[in-house]
């Protein structure tokens, strides 16, 4: 759902802390491209060719929403522990929004860095662990049954009780209870741009609820541990922390490959 203000592109960059005229001349590989929220970004941003795979038929509707950049996008569909490129062979390396759907998440680092050249950048983000109450949250509460269910089905679950979640979320924020919303099966609509539509804001928190609630794996980390993976898989860790952007936050490890 289009905001009117290119969040994507703000994400993108504050994350990696890269610069689009660098990336013009950097071989890139994007691991999870999705429906291609962050190929788009870089195509549009940049001149540079993106080797993009998604585990996911979802690679079909990132070539549809990208055909316009040609051959500057090239696209497969495959597991990210069997990437279909040599190792060594990437000047940078991005996975956003995907690792902690991985079956396991170290094994999922080391395999981003095998793609990745000696002296490449490598930048991921991931659902943090905040603390001994993360996981008392209504998402790893149902998930449990919500992510054995037919995915249309739970997608049209979610969207008979999108408004009524949304009013009750609203409630408890305004009379200072926005503790209790995490019992709430909603994502926390809090982060999302202040201009959205009423309309907008639902379809936002809809998908963004399907996406909490869906996927098979869930396993969210702490910064230190996962700049720790980085380390010992031969990479000096650059960033770990918290990157900041309009709407929203995340947990990311910036690292660089170095020689064996």
């Amino acid at each position: 759902m289009h905001s009117g203000a290119d969040l994507s592109e703000q994400r993108f960059y504050a994350e990696t802390g890269w610069d689009a005229v660098q990336l013009s001349h950097s071989s890139v590989l994007e691991v999870g491209s999705g429906a291609g929220r962050f190929s788009e970004v870089f195509l549009r941003t940049t001149s540079g060719v993106l080797h993009s795979v998604d585990y996911s038929s979802a690679v079909d509707t990132n070539r549809r929403n990208n055909a316009t950049y040609g051959d500057r996008l090239q696209l497969a569909q495959a597991s990210i522990y069997e990437l279909p490129f040599a190792d060594n062979t990437f000047d940078r390396v991005f996975c956003l929004g995907v690792l902690q759907h991985t079956p396991s998440f170290e094994d999922s680092v080391a395999a981003l860095i095998a793609k990745a050249k000696v002296g490449a950048q490598i930048v991921v983000d991931f659902y943090p662990i905040k603390g001994w109450y993360t996981k008392i949250h209504s998402k790893y509460i149902l998930r449990p049954l919500s992510k054995r269910l037919p995915k249309p089905l739970l997608l049209r679950l979610i969207r008979l009780n999108i408004r009524s979640m949304l009013l009750l979320f609203d409630l408890l924020c305004a009379v200072r209870l926005g503790a209790l919303t995490r019992f709430i099966p909603i994502t926390d609509v809090r982060g999302f741009p202040k201009g959205l539509s009423p309309t907008q804001r639902r379809e936002w928190a809809v998908m963004d609820t399907f996406d909490a609630f869906s996927p098979e794996f869930d396993n969210p980390q702490r910064v230190d541990d996962v700049a720790r993976m980085f380390s010992r898989r031969g990479c000096d860790v650059t960033f770990a922390g918290m990157a900041h952007y309009p709407g929203g936050c995340s947990s990311v490890v910036r690292a660089i490959k170095r020689a064996a």
